[in-house]
């Protein structure tokens, strides 16, 4: 299962974009035990987000899934606001940001990390 961003997802991210700010949505699926690791990458990563002007927007529980399908239940939702794709790029790529990560790796059975843009006529 996908859980970090490879040197190719982060060169098509970079290629595609459309400019101004990017909210990423995190949908995490936790090994067993991950929990506790996790919790402690976004406590480290705090620093780096304020550093490239990010900002953790929400971050909660997956609970009742409404719709989906069997096996498309998340574990946790994170929402992050980044100034621009360039910020977000900034942040991964600092030596000492990459020294957390295995945090965030050990932690994870499952994610999806997809930015978005905002719909026309709601941009914020």
């Amino acid at each position: 299962m996908a859980i970090d961003p490879r040197g190719s997802d982060l060169k098509r991210y970079m290629q595609e974009d459309p400019g101004g700010p990017v909210v990423m949505l995190n949908l995490l699926r936790f090994k067993e035990g991950g929990r506790k690791s996790y919790e402690e990458y976004t406590r480290a990563t705090q620093p780096f987000l304020e550093k490239v002007g990010g900002e953790l927007v929400y971050a909660g529980n997956g609970s009742t899934a409404l719709v989906a399908e069997p096996g498309q239940a998340w574990d946790a939702v994170l929402i992050v606001r980044y100034p621009s794709r360039a910020a977000f790029s900034q942040m991964v790529a600092d030596p000492d940001y990459q020294r957390i990560t295995h945090l965030r790796t050990e932690a994870l059975q499952e994610a999806v990390l997809q930015a978005t843009t905002p719909w026309p006529g709601r941009r914020k």
